[in-house]
Order: C-alpha cells, then sequence, then structure tokens
C-alpha cells in the first residue's frame, strides 16, 4: 500500500494515469481547430442575421479545467484511496497480548479492547495463534496458544483489576515463559520499578510492540482534616496542558438516599501534577460523606473512599464538681479536651442542653448520680446509638450507685470506698497494666511499661463481668468495662480522668484508647502497628472502574494484612469494618507516586488506537459524476441549447439530480401526521424506547426491541408493528403499553411537563422498564453513575414502594417459567412493585386490584436491549457471556422479554388461575 499522508492507496499503478492529464489539456485545446480568418465582401449580407446554435472556436479554461478534475477524481478513486488506513503489523508466529489490566487501564478500556479486537482481526487473517494475559493477574501455568478466533471469546471476561501487579508475582511468571513469540503490550502509562525487567524478558522471547494511550492519568489521594477544613489532592501523569477537573463528594442524605453533597473544581495549569482542593463543610455534611470521586472518570484511583478518621465527632463534656476557677492540671477534664480537641467538636454545658445538642459522645468526669428524668433521657439517647464515656473519681467512690443492683447507667457493680493500691497509706505499689486481649478493642495497642494506676473504683465479681472487661490491670482488676445498651453503649474507666489516681491521662496510650472507642476522631493510622491485633471484615469493595459492589463473600483480614495495602484480589480496596471503627483501604494512598511510563529510546511506541479507516472511493466517484454532470450543462448552455424554456428544464433537472445524490445525508424528513401515527400505533401492538439523546444508546434500543418484537411474532400469538423511539417532551405515551428506558449517566431531566404526561401513564397501566445498564455494580446503593441519574430521573414521578422481584411474582410464569432475569449481564436484582402488607393471598400468590395487577416500572440494570439487538441481517449484535452458556443466557434474555411484554398486556391472567377450582365449586361443576 503506497501511502501519502494520512491517505494510503490500494492500487497505486493507477495513479500513473495522472501523468496523461496534462496530454489530454493539450488535445483538448487543439481540437477542434481553430478557424482562418478571411476577409470576404459577401459577409455583409448576412449582417444581422442570428444562428441559434454555435460552436466556440476554442473550449474555455475553465470549462477544460472542470473535465481535468472529473478525470483526475475518477483517476484516483479508482486507485482505491483510504483515509487512516490500519497498516497490518508485520510478523509471524505466535502473538502474546499483554494489558495491564489495572485500574489506570479503566479510564478508557473501551479503546484498549478495540485495539485487543483489531489484532485478534489482523492475527485470525495471518494465521498465527495468540494467547491473551492481564499483568496484574498473570495466568499461572505456561501461556496457552490459541486460534485467533478461540481467544476472542474470552475478550468479554477482560475486566481491569483494582490493584497494581504484583512484581515478584509478575517475575515469577516472566522467567517461567517459553518459547518464541512476539509480544503485543497495551501498558497503563503508570511508571512502575518492575516494567523494565518486565520488558527484558519480553524482548528474550521476541519483538515487542507497545500500543500507549495519550490520555492522562488521574487519580485522588485520600481526604485529610486539616485547618478546619476538608483536604483533597487530585494527582495526574501523562499528557500536559491545562485542565479542569470536578471533584463530586456523595453520601447519604436525611432519608438515606445517597446524593451529591460537595462539589469543588481542580484547576490544572501546564506544568502541573497536583492541585489541592479545600473543602469547607459543616459537621453535620461531612460526616454525612462516604466517598469523593473526580468526575467523568470511571477508575478505582478517581475514587477515595471516607472513614471513620475523616469524621470529627461532637463530644459533650460533663464533670461532677465546678472546675471553671480549678488549674488546668488539676482540671477532671483537662487531659480528656486536650485529647479530643484536635479531632471532635467539643460541647460543655448542662446535661439538659447537652441531650438537645444530640452529640455522638457524652463525657462523664466523677459524676455520681443523675436525676430520674435526666436518667430516662440518657437512656433514650443511649438507646439510639449513642456513646457514654464515665470516669471515676471520688465522688463516684463514696456514692452507693451501682452497689446492690447494677445502675443502668453503669457497665458493672461497684464494691464501696474503691482500692488504694499505692502511697503512704497503702502497703502495695501501684500497679501496672495487662496486655490487652486479643478479643479486646484495644488489642494490639503496645503498652508502656511507665503507665501505673494508684487508685481505682473495683468492680463487684458477677457472671458477666469477664465479657464485659477489655482492659485490665495487671493483677487482673478491671481497669475499663463496657456493655451494649440499645444500639449504643456504656463505657467506664476505673480511674480518674486526670492524674489523681493514674498516670494513664498523661500517655498516648490515653488517645489510642479513645481512638479505638471511636470517641476521637484522628486519621486513620494504616500501618500495621495501628491496625494488628483486629480481624477486619470487608463491608463495600471497589472494582477496577470505581464502582461499588458487596463484599458478602469475602472473608475478613488480620490488620498485619491489611496494613500492606490493595494486594490482589483477596485484599482488594474497598471499606473494611473493625470492632468499633472503619478503614478505608484506597487505591492511592497519602505518599502514592504516580508518573508516567518511561520506555527505553529504542522501544517503539505506537498509539493505542487509530484513527477510524474510511473508504475515499465512493467519495470521489460521486464527485467525478457531479463535475461531468457540471461539465454537460455548462457545455449545453456554451453551444446556446439552454435559452428560454430550455434553460429552466436544464436547471430543474440539475436540481433534481442534485437532490437524488444527496439524499440519504438530506436532514431528517418532514414530521409525519400525528393523527396518522396515533392510528398507527393503536392498530398494532407497538413497543417503544425513550430517546436519551445518546445516539449509540438509542440505536441499541430500537435494535434491541426489533430483535424482541420477532421473537414475539415467532413463538407467540403477539405480533408487535415496528418499535419507535419516543421523545418524551412531545410525543403522546397513551399508544404504548410498555417504554424501555435505558438509563445513561448524562441524560438530560424531562421537563415538568413531560413528568406530567409520565405520571399519568403510569397511573393508566402503562409500564416503563428502567435499565441502567451497569450490571447492577452499584446495588441497590445506586453507586454507580448510571444508578445515581436514576434516581434524579424517578423522584418526580409517582412510583409505589419497591421490592425484589418475589418467586412467585406473576412476572416469572406469565408464557415462560423463570427465575432470573438476564440481559447482557446477569444480575438477579430486579425491582418491581412491591405487595401491599395486607394484601389477600392465595397459596402464596400476591393480589392486587391496581392497573390488573401490572406492576408501573421493572428496574434493573442487566442491559436488556444489547441481549436483544439484532443487525439488519438478523444476526446478534452483540455478543453474551461464552459459547453455549452464553446463548443460554441470550435465550433467558428473550424469554423475559416475552414474559415482560405478556404482563403488560394480560395483566394478573396467571394469577386467577388459582382461583379457579373455587369458582367451578361455586358454579357447582
Amino acid at each position: 500500500m503506497l501511502m501519502l499522508g494520512p491517505i494510503g492507496f490500494t492500487a497505486p499503478l493507477v495513479l500513473a494515469a495522472l501523468l496523461a492529464l496534462p496530454v489530454l489539456w493539450l488535445l483538448l485545446r487543439a481540437v477542434p481547430p481553430a478557424p482562418i480568418r478571411r476577409r470576404f465582401p459577401g459577409v455583409a449580407l448576412l449582417l444581422g442575421l442570428r444562428d441559434d446554435q454555435h460552436q466556440s472556436d476554442r473550449t474555455p479554461w475553465w470549462l477544460l479545467l472542470l473535465r481535468m478534475l472529473a478525470m483526475a477524481a475518477a483517476i484516483v478513486a479508482f486507485a482505491g484511496p483510504v483515509l487512516n488506513p490500519h497498516q497490518a503489523r508485520p510478523g509471524t508466529g505466535p502473538l502474546l497480548i499483554l494489558a495491564d489490566g489495572t485500574w489506570a487501564d479503566a479510564r478508557d478500556w473501551p479503546r484498549r479492547m478495540e485495539q485487543v479486537s483489531q489484532l485478534l482481526t489482523e492475527a485470525g487473517r495471518a494465521g498465527r495463534p495468540v494467547a491473551l494475559a492481564l499483568s496484574s493477574a498473570p495466568p499461572a501455568g505456561p501461556l496457552q496458544f490459541q486460534s485467533a478466533e478461540v481467544a476472542r471469546n474470552g475478550l468479554p471476561g477482560l475486566i481491569p483489576n483494582p490493584w497494581e501487579p504484583d512484581p515478584q508475582a509478575l517475575a515469577r511468571w516472566a522467567e517461567g515463559l517459553q518459547g518464541a513469540f512476539q509480544t503485543a503490550w497495551l501498558p497503563d502509562g503508570v511508571d512502575r520499578d518492575s516494567r523494565a525487567d518486565l520488558l527484558a524478558a519480553l524482548h528474550r522471547h521476541g519483538d515487542v510492540q507497545v500500543y500507549q494511550s495519550d490520555q492522562p492519568i488521574y487519580a485522588l489521594r485520600p481526604a485529610r482534616f486539616r485547618d478546619d477544613a476538608l483536604r483533597l489532592e487530585v494527582v495526574r501523569a501523562g499528557a500536559g496542558g491545562a485542565a479542569e477537573v470536578q471533584v463530586l463528594g456523595f453520601g447519604p442524605d436525611p432519608n438515606g438516599i445517597e446524593r451529591e453533597l460537595a462539589r469543588a473544581t481542580a484547576t490544572f495549569a501546564a506544568s502541573d501534577s497536583t492541585v489541592e482542593l479545600a473543602l469547607d463543610l459543616p459537621p453535620e455534611l461531612r460526616n454525612r460523606i462516604r466517598r469523593f470521586q473526580i468526575a467523568d472518570i470511571r477508575s478505582a484511583a478517581a475514587i477515595s473512599l471516607t472513614d471513620d478518621g475523616l469524621k470529627r465527632r461532637e463530644v459533650a463534656l460533663l464533670t461532677g464538681r465546678d472546675d471553671s476557677e480549678a488549674q488546668d492540671l488539676l482540671s477532671p477534664l483537662h487531659y480528656v479536651r486536650q485529647a479530643l480537641a484536635p479531632s471532635s467538636d467539643l460541647i460543655q454545658a448542662s446535661l439538659g442542653d447537652v441531650l438537645l445538642a444530640n452529640p455522638d459522645v457524652i463525657v462523664m468526669a466523677d459524676v455520681a448520680t443523675v436525676s430520674s428524668l435526666e436518667q430516662e433521657q440518657l437512656l433514650e439517647w443511649l438507646s439510639r446509638g449513642g456513646q457514654l464515656l464515665r470516669f471515676a473519681g471520688p465522688r463516684l467512690a463514696a456514692s452507693d450507685i451501682s452497689r446492690a443492683t447494677e445502675d443502668p447507667l453503669m457497665p458493672v457493680r461497684l464494691r464501696a470506698g474503691g482500692r488504694m493500691v499505692g502511697g503512704a497509706m497503702s502497703w502495695g505499689e501501684p500497679k501496672t497494666l495487662q496486655p490487652f486481649a486479643p478479643d479486646s478493642v484495644f488489642a494490639g495497642l503496645p503498652v508502656p511499661d511507665e503507665v501505673r494506676v494508684s487508685a481505682q473504683v473495683m468492680a463487684q465479681p458477677d457472671p458477666n463481668l469477664s465479657e464485659r472487661v477489655i482492659a485490665a490491670l495487671a493483677d487482673g482488676t478491671p481497669l475499663v468495662t463496657r456493655k451494649p445498651v440499645g444500639t449504643g453503649q456504656v463505657v467506664l474507666f476505673h480511674v480518674t480522668a486526670n492524674a489523681e489516681w493514674s498516670n494513664l491521662p498523661l500517655s498516648g496510650l490515653f488517645v489510642q484508647m479513645l481512638e479505638r472507642l471511636a470517641i476521637s476522631t484522628r486519621p486513620v493510622d494504616m500501618s500495621a502497628a495501628d491496625l494488628a491485633g483486629q480481624i477486619w471484615v470487608p463491608k463495600t469493595l471497589l472494582d477496577g472502574f470505581g464502582a461499588l459492589r458487596s463484599a458478602e463473600a469475602m472473608p475478613g483480614l488480620p490488620g498485619e494484612v491489611l496494613a500492606r495495602g490493595p494486594r490482589g484480589a483477596s485484599q482488594p480496596p474497598g471499606l473494611y469494618a473493625g470492632a468499633s471503627r472503619s478503614v478505608a483501604l484506597n487505591v492511592f494512598g497519602p505518599e502514592t507516586p504516580l508518573a508516567a511510563a518511561r520506555w527505553p529510546s529504542d522501544q517503539t511506541i505506537s498509539p493505542l488506537s487509530q484513527a477510524k479507516e474510511t473508504l475515499l472511493a465512493g467519495p470521489l466517484l460521486l464527485l467525478a459524476l457531479v463535475l461531468l454532470g457540471l461539465d454537460v450543462f455548462a457545455s449545453l448552455w456554451l453551444g446556446g441549447r439552454l435559452r428560454g424554456p430550455r434553460l429552466g428544464a436544464g436547471m430543474v433537472a440539475a436540481l433534481a439530480g442534485a437532490v437524488l445524490l444527496v439524499w440519504p445525508t438530506s436532514g431528517p424528513a418532514a414530521p409525519a401526521d400525528p393523527d396518522r401515527a396515533a392510528i398507527d400505533a393503536t392498530r398494532e401492538v407497538v413497543l417503544a424506547h425513550v430517546l436519551t439523546g445518546d445516539a449509540r444508546v438509542d440505536d441499541i434500543a430500537q435494535a434491541g426491541l426489533e430483535g424482541l418484537t420477532q421473537v414475539l411474532i415467532r413463538r407467540t400469538s403477539i405480533e408487535p408493528a415496528q418499535p419507535v423511539g419516543i421523545d418524551l417532551e412531545t410525543d403522546d405515551l397513551t399508544f404504548f403499553p410498555l417504554l424501555y428506558w435505558p438509563v445513561t449517566s448524562g441524560q438530560l431531566l424531562p421537563s415538568p411537563e413531560a413528568y406530567v404526561r409520565l405520571n399519568r401513564y403510569l397511573r393508566a397501566g402503562g409500564m416503563i422498564l428502567f435499565d441502567t445498564r451497569d450490571a447492577d455494580l452499584g446495588g441497590a446503593s445506586g453507586s454507580s453513575p448510571e444508578s445515581r441519574r436514576l434516581q434524579t430521573l424517578a423522584r418526580p414521578l409517582d412510583i409505589p414502594p419497591l421490592e425484589p422481584v418475589p418467586y412467585d411474582h406473576v412476572l416469572t410464569r406469565t408464557f415462560y417459567l423463570l427465575q432470573d432475569f438476564p440481559g447482557r449481564f446477569n444480575s438477579r436484582d430486579v425491582w418491581v412493585e412491591a405487595a401491599p402488607a395486607n394484601a389477600e393471598r392465595a397459596e402464596g400468590m400476591p393480589f392486587r386490584s391496581l392497573n390488573d395487577g401490572v406492576t408501573p416500572v421493572v428496574i434493573g440494570g442487566n442491559d436488556w436491549a444489547s441481549a436483544w439487538a439484532v443487525r439488519p441481517s438478523g444476526g446478534a449484535m452483540f455478543p453474551v457471556g461464552r459459547g453455549y452458556a452464553g446463548e443460554q443466557q441470550r435465550e433467558m434474555a428473550y424469554r423475559f422479554g416475552i414474559n415482560l411484554v405478556m404482563h403488560v398486556l394480560t395483566g394478573n391472567y396467571k394469577s386467577d388461575q388459582v382461583h379457579v377450582p373455587d369458582l367451578l365449586e361455586r358454579l357447582g361443576q
């Protein structure tokens, strides 16, 4: 193929005909020859006569140029011009296609898969065996080379992982490679020390071609609270230049629905690699934030989960005596205040005022008794999740509180008088602390040798005393006890909050103990020493695209292991919960470096994906025809044959020809008659989809409903007409029993008038199938961009309470018996109208009378349209799963679509079948 800039020619020898154009120019100028001028007196007799036809002595230069351009366009067209041609890579033998498959790949994963697909196509044409591998999850054992078509079946299973490649595992895999093969490497663009070693190992087996993306890489460091503001750092690597990115904060609103709670803009100058943001949020709003993320970037590194280290708790301080005039070091609350002030919002008032503020924690230092009304209020506050932290003191030791019977606001019963274990009036020495038990909330904290206790209040022996002790002295006597009250808890330090009875408040251990009790909320220390001694249970995990998913099946991790950071599938990033606090294991840490990948100077680097290949032969031939048409018109005009009526006829013919040539791209057709459209829509069943404004999504929805229509015609008595797209702003929804609504993250909100029509449509018995097309990655929390957009779109709709499809729902048996409702994805979480709590039931069947039992909405994320979609030739538009299992999943997707249409058209007739025996009995049959 001959390349001239971005244009290639498949038959370059045809271009030699262009050399004949100058000769043709000369011939056309010479023929016909110019007439010879002779003086003849008789010509005077011809003066005044007019000839209707005349011939120019020479062809005008502009007409010759027009003909030369037409000939040149035809010659170039026959040479097979291609804009941005995809040239086949040279090579023979096995081919290894290696992708890093990390969080950094997720930002343009579709482009990478297009590149892999193109490499597979070229390998298939050349008959080369291919192996696919990810460096973030190296395959076990030797490489398995197979045909390109077989390898292509593994593409749907390739997804980016939310962790870095393990250098040791990658080195072992590279050392185990055998044989000669070429490598096409698609790196993620992040600089790593292991990259040079892997490149050298691949070069030992054959040539290596690197395909690197030109898009910048963005990451978000964990949020930190500093200088009375939330601090966020956005870092980038790769392409420079000025840029702006939006950072969003998400969390639940008072109703528990996740919403955007904060927004800030990070502005990068051309030379900037890091931008720091400061968010000044009120405590209530700040404590609700669950994660920050960079808008419009799908990557686990663009997500920063928040944990307890970001939440500043409201702590109320109460003491049993007036310490306003006491010296600071003697104040009962001085050391508590010093420990909590940097990381908590402190409140100091009377108990009644404090309870009105509803703090997270109440600290009571040497408070013996409270009134019955205050006790009732405290118990109610504890039942809602409050935490009461009590410290002993002389007043508590001298009182009779919690002696004979356990006080509701004390974790244990106490002995009278307290205990003195050191000083001039006692024989014993001050006691040290016992190492914390493995099941204690303080497990793993080092016990300083210098901490001593000289006095304490003693706990009465009780059967449940051992399970309430979370810290003890060396002689086994309790130092800290705890008991649950409702969803809250009461904690008692058996020493004073100041240094009168112990030097514990003077030590760093005191602050660490408050942190473990979730009283203080300092930034979480992800070191092994801080996390050790506990099993951390994953609650929410991140995938490579930054979507949240459940962690129900994953076991807990020891703190020592968790401190190592994300380490593969057994230790993915996410939110992990301990005994009394949670920690966020993010992809990007506070000190994680980010730099663009560097390559040796002799390594060939190709762009990740080339521009789209465009054939130019057709447009050039069309141009040649247009120019020849103009030539004919100009020749007739010069010959005088386009005068009078002929001129008008010629103009009409030329205009008609131009319209015919450009008709496919002449723009949208005139709007159809609304009455005719209404008649057509009601004469037959018509399935409809909501136009989203995204042309690709709308085309897939149209193709999906066409595929479902064909299946309905073949298998059922329903014969739907051609499906249509619906504009919510202008079209009448009344005529369509089912609306398929694919949800996109950037979809615009309908107008208030459109919402009025949508609510009227739902109340009249219509059904909307909302499809987020995200495989339900966000789950019920709605954390994916499409799920969050669905919440916004559906908020003005009159939607009843929802529930996952029950096993006995009519939708499971209207035509086929179904248990799952797969599309291109196979998530079981599909939501329908919830059955009323007092609904009548017969043999387990729910009964609804509204709209004949038809649920007004069905919500899921299985991308049903892609599974139903067919090409004009009749073949499936998208792959589903792998092999036979994938085709079986597509079949189940069609069955779900049939059940859905039958349900909306027939209502609860299947439920009514259970009443047939009763009806026959009443009729005397």
